[in-house]
């Protein structure tokens, strides 16, 4: 037994050292951001978690174990062959599709159905699975597909057909963030992927169609809607109820000016901040450590989403183009959509702030996307670079 562990040791040895290494800037951006969002997440959360759960390190403690998982996620993804998931796209999104429908019968947090509940180990949020999934099927098919993007057989119709089934299912739930969230990804990669600026129009179109449709066929997310929008346009007209969360998070915004009140002394995580540690997290970053904490929390988005381009641009094929460009892009756009809320730029639409918020699920799966650039990297240093991606 001594013989064969030595031998397999030796064995990952070579092969490690064999293996051209990954874009090191990005995996430093990628490394900052996700201990900045530690140390946020515990300063930020540890208030409401001594109130709600009678510990201080609730939200903190599962947030590092999963972030040495996703670490750990992350370093093996880089290392496979990222066109192992040309096989494995379909089969994910299967299931993706399948968690979806599950967790409709799940019980309600908040007036939501989006986790399903595993006993002994915790929550599983089939939406982050979902977006995985999209991005790996929307690769997958304009990469076999490219040079027939411009036809609606093949460069509209079938992306269609997949955005319809999983907007659906996330309506249901209802998760309008997370919907928003993958129409803007599969956009983008259809975009890059080459597919006729006239189909974006029509989209346009029968995007105002199907939201026409849901107000008929699904009639309770007429008052969900409606609900945040008024409190998006006047939160003070209802301080107490729907504006509450709101006006909290701008009050927190004001309080922290040019270089905020010192991290850990945040005054409105003191439950006035309804998720502190989660949704609204960035307003806490902004009380403790002002402009200038959340300037550099941008600025770190920033350069995380330059050099994913840059990567992608790099990338030895079309495949590995389109999966750079779909993970880095659900990251920053999720990032500012989070950002845009929290400010009360956009309405509430619920959604967490990237390698910040609390949620285990959600920093795998972010962790595990970006080992699958990091394998992208590897490859497109190994090769000789400067492939269009489209």
């Amino acid at each position: 037994m001594k013989e064969e562990a030595a031998l397999a040791r030796t064995v990952i040895k070579k092969r490690l050292a064999g293996q051209p290494a990954p874009d090191i800037w990005f995996l430093i951006i990628l490394m900052l951001l996700v201990c900045y969002g530690l140390v946020m997440l515990f300063s930020a959360g540890y208030a409401v978690a001594l109130y709600r759960r009678g510990d201080a390190y609730t939200y903190i403690r599962p947030q590092l174990l999963f972030a040495a998982f996703g670490a750990a996620a992350m370093y093996a993804a880089s290392l496979v062959d990222y066109h192992i998931w040309h096989k494995l796209a379909w089969p994910i999104m299967g299931v993706s599709l399948a968690l979806l429908a599950i967790v409709l019968f799940m019980p309600e947090y908040n007036g939501c159905k989006r986790w399903i509940v595993l006993p002994g180990l915790g929550t599983l949020q089939p939406s982050e699975i979902a977006k995985f999934a999209v991005v790996l099927v929307f690769a997958h098919i304009i990469s076999l597909n490219h040079d027939r993007m411009q036809t609606f057989a093949t460069g509209v119709l079938p992306f269609m057909v997949i955005l319809g089934a999983v907007t659906v299912l996330m309506l249901l739930e209802p998760h309008l963030s997370g919907t928003l969230l993958i129409l803007g990804i599969g956009a983008v990669l259809m975009f890059v992927g080459g597919t006729g600026l006239k189909w974006f129009a029509l989209a346009g179109i029968a995007g105002a169609g199907a939201i026409a449709a849901a107000v008929v066929l699904l009639p309770e997310l007429v008052p969900y809607a409606m609900g945040r929008l008024s409190s998006w346009r006047d939160p003070f007209a209802d301080p107490l109820g729907a504006g509450h969360q709101t006006i909290q998070s701008l009050y927190a915004i004001a309080s922290g000016g040019a270089a905020g009140l010192g991290l850990g002394n945040s005054r409105q995580k003191y439950l006035y901040v309804p998720e502190p540690q989660n949704d609204f997290i960035f307003s806490i970053l902004c009380e403790e450590l002002g402009f200038v904490g959340a300037a550099l929390t941008v600025v770190l988005f920033l350069l995380l989403f330059l050099r994913g381009m840059s990567i992608a641009v790099r990338a030895r094929d079309k495949f590995g183009a389109l999966l750079a460009v779909g993970f880095v892009v659900q990251v920053v756009l999720q990032a500012v959509l989070n950002i845009a809320v929290v400010t009360n730029t956009i309405p509430n639409t619920g959604i967490s702030l990237p390698f910040f918020s609390s949620g285990g699920t959600s920093l795998m799966m972010l962790l595990g996307e970006m080992g699958i650039v990091l394998s992208v990297s590897r490859q497109a240093d190994a090769g000789n670079g400067n492939v269009q991606i489209l």
